[in-house]
């Protein structure tokens, strides 16, 4: 048997940032060419260097990829993936205050979404996140009880 068994790798800790305008709509990016999964759309984000917190690696990522410095992120929730190229640990974070407007600087797309999305294929990690973001404007709708 050659390389390592799927169950046997190691996660990737990847900082993921969900950015919500006050209207509601989201911040989603096209991964770029050269990358697995080029051209599916995703949240941005990327990897945690080695002792690096996921507030400095969000604020790093999103200054790298977006040209925006991150003012104000809170943790929101986490998800394994196992894609076949890496087993990766989304940690998403919720960014709510920013400074700059997004540009795609690695020459992948950006879109301003809501729900539900018109950007397509979406990366399999996404889609809970859209989900998640569903089932919250679903309760928000539901009257009180």
């Amino acid at each position: 048997m050659s390389g390592q068994p799927k169950a046997q790798r190691e996660p990737v800790a990847v900082a993921v940032g969900l950015m919500l305008r006050q209207d509601g709509a989201f911040l989603m990016a096209s991964r770029p060419q050269g990358k697995p999964y080029a051209g599916y759309w995703e949240f941005p984000g990327g990897k945690l260097e080695a002792g690096e917190s996921l507030q400095h690696a969000l604020a790093r990522e999103f200054e790298e990829e977006l040209g925006v410095r991150v003012r104000e992120a809170q943790f929101w929730k986490s998800l394994r993936v196992d894609y076949p190229h890496a087993l990766v640990d989304l940690q998403f974070c919720r960014i709510t205050a920013w400074d700059g407007e997004p540009l795609g600087l690695e020459g992948q797309q950006l879109s301003w979404q809501s729900l539900p999305v018109t950007v397509g294929p979406v990366l399999p990690g996404a889609l809970p996140v859209l989900e998640w973001l569903a089932e919250e404007r679903l309760k928000r709708s539901e009257p009180d009880q």
